[in-house]
């Protein structure tokens, strides 16, 4: 398989399936403080006006979150946003009266502080990977004109889920919902762009130049007989080093992440009906299907075949 424009966050993107997006607004005023529970899938919202402190559950800091600062929830941890940082709040069920789509919940009469965002649900394999590499907060920080090159669409992406939630035009729902999906995206290109020196995970490994270079090749070609000393020359490091700076960064050696890729893209090909089992090991790079069998149950737990049965019985995508 090979796709000279592909890339490693862009193939994870592909296969998080997000879904049951669920967008809302916050306009308060006053002294106010709100208690969110614990919540499934990942959070994304933007301040558009006035700001707040943010405490995360479990921790003793509180994050000063401005306006045009964006924040990124990963972890469905129970959090608190207040106006003067207080450490508790009013439930939130008691302020967004249903967590229904589209709602803007008004506090305090409003006027001082507005914030919008998405909540969504991530599923497959590839979610449980970068989830699992992200802090329990990621703020973006709201920059000049001349800032980074995210900027500006994180911006259009929040002003226009707002005008959504305002105007309930006929199809807005759809339309939060695509908005929700570039604003995941943007928020996760500029958490690499900021950096993720002294960081150890997948985003790390893409934060990397040296590493960068390493899965853009991979994924650009998963059936290209990689080896070490291949994928070391790509990224410009001596074999040793290479493979030494890719286990500690991504927490798998080389040659595990890469088939850790091909059984996961012939899943998907699986799961979506796309020819046979030996159709999907040769496009992954696997000459025998014997050996792309014992690869696959390795990685999944299952042959494809015993996949590719269990995702026609449940009728539903698996990957």
């Amino acid at each position: 398989m090979s796709n000279p424009v592909s890339d490693p966050l862009s193939d994870v993107l592909a296969l998080l399936r997000p879904h049951d997006c669920v967008a809302a607004g916050l306009d308060a005023g006053g002294d106010w403080s709100i208690r969110y529970a614990p919540h499934a899938g990942m959070k994304c919202n933007g301040i558009l006006k006035g700001g707040c402190w943010l405490t995360i559950e479990g921790s003793r800091e509180r994050v000063w979150l401005g306006e045009g600062d964006c924040v990124m929830l990963p972890h469905g941890k129970a959090f608190v946003l207040s106006a003067r940082g207080a450490w508790i709040g009013d439930a939130a069920e008691t302020v967004h009266s249903a967590p229904s789509h589209g709602e803007t919940a008004i506090l305090g009469g409003g006027g001082d502080f507005f914030m919008t965002g998405a909540r969504f649900l991530l599923s497959g394999l590839a979610s449980e990977m970068l989830l699992a590499t992200l802090p329990d907060v990621i703020v973006i920080r709201a920059t000049a004109d001349d800032g980074a090159a995210s900027d500006e669409t994180i911006r259009w992406a929040i002003t226009r889920i707002a005008t959504e939630l305002r105007l309930r035009r006929p199809g807005s729902a759809s339309s939060i919902e695509h908005l929700s999906h570039v604003l995941m995206i943007e928020l996760m290109r500029r958490h690499l762009e900021d950096g993720q020196q002294g960081q150890v995970g997948w985003t790390a490994a893409l934060a990397d130049p040296f590493i960068h270079r390493a899965l853009a090749a991979i994924h650009q070609d998963l059936a290209q007989p990689w080896t070490v000393a291949t994928l070391a020359q790509r990224a410009g490091l001596s074999r040793t080093a290479f493979a030494v700076r890719f286990a500690r960064l991504v927490g798998q050696t080389p040659m595990s992440y890469l088939t850790f890729w091909r059984m996961l893209w012939a899943a998907k090909r699986l799961d979506r009906g796309g020819g046979t089992v030996a159709e999907a090991a040769a496009e992954v790079g696997y000459a025998s299907e014997s050996a792309f069998t014992v690869a696959f149950k390795r990685t999944l737990g299952k042959t494809p075949r015993r996949f590719v049965e269990e995702t026609a019985s449940s009728g539903t995508h698996r990957i």
